[in-house]
């Protein structure tokens, strides 16, 4: 048999030695925790900084509030508190971008005559039309459109915390928030009284608007025939070019329109109109050329003579205003919202 060696081939060290080496690694970890813990607290606060918020423009007056009136990144709202003990109007602003683009800097033109007038400003972000795809809302104009519903109906739900006058609130837009202006100025009560939510029983109807380059039809037949080279609308009912077919996303939309009638009569300002309805401001920057080709047939005056007629017919307040326009009684679309929420201001 083989004698077994009388040590083990390594021996341990001295335990002293394993008492020092330890103690230094305890005193280590000790004297680096704190330096550690700052490194660590320090590394979060810096990843989770927020970027700059995007705004097209700068604007002259930051705002009191920038809140969320829903659950989607797109339901913001800026709102600016004009000052005075008692409860103010409200003007509403929806900005343009042909419900792709743009963003609530937009405002800033009308946001100090309003606020030097003590009337309160909201400026409305909502889900553009790719947000509304995303979200499968069909037709995709009904997110935009209904988004600014609800954003009006919040900021009344804040009457008394932003110190609001809920029975004088105004409207105004440019382009397609002139368009979604109209549509919300002229469409019926939306208000739902018996709703648990209480943000939905608040009303939308408004005291009147003033909107800027607003498309008053999203019927395709309708823009053809005031403006000829019309190309607007085919992208809020979900019609887009399609290169095969070799024909523009507009001339769908004009071959499509029999089956896309139900929307536009629903989502087309002209065709709510209503006796009853609140008193419209339109304002065109060039004078109409009714029945032919324009330089930008996007925002023409056609949108806003064809609108007035249509007006004039069921008995609602309308005034047109483009250079060189007749009769003109307020200037700007400014001019219009202070004679309509603070008349006494004359």
């Amino acid at each position: 048999m083989e004698q077994m060696p009388s040590h083990p081939p390594f021996s341990s060290p001295p335990v002293g030695a394993i008492l020092t080496k330890t103690m230094k690694a305890i005193l280590s970890a000790l004297l680096l925790a704190p330096l550690t813990s700052l490194l660590a607290a320090d590394a979060p606060a810096k990843a989770q900084k927020p970027a700059p918020e995007f705004r097209k423009y700068e604007l002259p007056v930051e705002p009191d509030e920038n809140v969320a009136y829903g659950t989607h990144r797109m339901q913001v709202i800026y709102f600016w508190r004009a000052k005075s003990e008692q409860p103010t109007p409200l003007l509403v602003y929806i900005h343009g971008g042909g419900w792709q683009g743009g963003d609530r800097s937009v405002v800033r033109s009308m946001l100090k005559p309003a606020l030097e007038a003590g009337i309160s400003v909201a400026s409305v972000e909502y889900r553009m039309i790719k947000d509304a795809t995303a979200d499968g809302l069909v037709p995709p104009v009904k997110g935009p459109m209904l988004d600014c519903a609800r954003a009006l109906q919040f900021c009344r739900s804040k009457a008394k915390e932003w110190n609001l006058d809920k029975t004088k609130v105004a409207l105004s837009g440019g382009s397609a928030g002139a368009c979604t202006s109209l549509w919300l100025a002229f469409h019926d009560e939306m208000a739902d009284p018996n709703s648990p939510d209480p943000i939905a029983r608040e009303s939308t109807r408004v005291l009147c608007a003033a909107v800027s380059g607003a498309q008053t039809t999203l019927d395709p037949h309708q823009m053809r025939e005031w403006t000829p080279n019309s190309k607007y609308g085919s992208h809020a009912f979900g019609i887009a070019w399609d290169a095969k077919k070799k024909i523009s996303s507009f001339q769908m939309f004009y071959d499509a329109r029999e089956r896309l009638l139900p929307w536009i009569k629903e989502y087309s300002p002209y065709e709510l109109v209503s006796r009853g309805d609140p008193p419209v401001g339109l304002y065109y920057s060039s004078p109409p050329n009714l029945g032919h080709d324009e330089k930008d047939p996007t925002h023409t005056a056609n949108f806003g003579v064809k609108l007035k007629e249509h007006c004039d017919a069921h008995q609602v307040p309308s005034e047109l205003v483009y250079p060189g326009a007749p009769k003109v009684k307020h200037a700007t679309d400014s001019d219009y919202i202070k004679a309509h929420l603070r008349p006494e201001l004359k």
